[in-house]
């Protein structure tokens, strides 16, 4: 985990804009992310360090394809070598009920969005629904572990501080793809689906795959 981590955060470095998180979203949420996973500090600081050299045989990629029961998939991953990569992605696509597609074959079905995760206490205070409203959220979903709030991309930083200001307690935060529509399946497709989630998962290249499965 501490692997992929350093690799995200590198990259942001040399994609994003520099290392200062404050000034460059796409590290923030690396770091941020890092934090989550109790990342020990100085391993935070040497992968920002360390970015210029270990981040430049490296490179993001997005794989779409369909999972069982005709899920779409999305992964994204960090590379040294996409040939080996994609041929490895392929492999456990069709090892497991799936198929690689082509570019935009599931793309055009995802939103890239900003994702704020909340504590579960939100939920049950309807005063302060209404301040995720007043704060500018795009959009509010409810769950049994908490309330997950959507933003513009480049408005996840100014929310998040606005949040915290508010007193929201942060559980997570991260810029995502969000599926437009929806799709549920059979216990077995999902069950499928899950075990095929979870080999990707393993890949040490993947570091997060989105599905539009209900």
């Amino acid at each position: 985990m501490f692997s992929k981590l350093s690799k995200a955060i590198s990259i942001a470095v040399k994609s994003g804009g520099g290392p200062n998180p404050e000034e460059n979203l796409k590290l923030k949420v690396a770091v941020d992310a890092a934090r989550s996973a109790n990342m020990p500090k100085e391993n935070i600081d040497r992968a920002i360090s360390r970015a210029d050299t270990e981040a430049a045989n490296l490179e993001e990629v997005t794989y779409e394809g369909f999972g069982p029961g005709g899920a779409n998939i999305i992964v994204e991953a960090t590379t040294d070598n996409r040939n080996r990569t994609v041929q490895e992605i392929k492999q456990i696509f069709d090892r497991n009920g799936g198929n690689l597609g082509t570019p935009n074959s599931v793309a055009f079905n995802f939103d890239v969005v900003g994702m704020i995760a909340l504590s579960k206490s939100v939920s049950e205070n309807d005063e302060q629904m209404l301040k995720l409203i007043d704060i500018g959220v795009e959009d509010i979903q409810s769950h049994d572990d908490g309330v997950i709030v959507y933003t513009k991309v480049n408005e996840l930083n100014s929310i998040r501080h606005k949040l915290e200001e508010n007193g929201f307690e942060i559980e997570d935060s991260n810029i995502v793809r969000r599926p437009k529509s929806t799709l549920n399946l059979d216990d077995a497709s999902l069950d499928k689906l899950a075990e095929l989630i979870e080999i990707l998962e393993e890949h040490d290249d993947v570091h997060q795959i989105y599905t539009n499965v209900e």
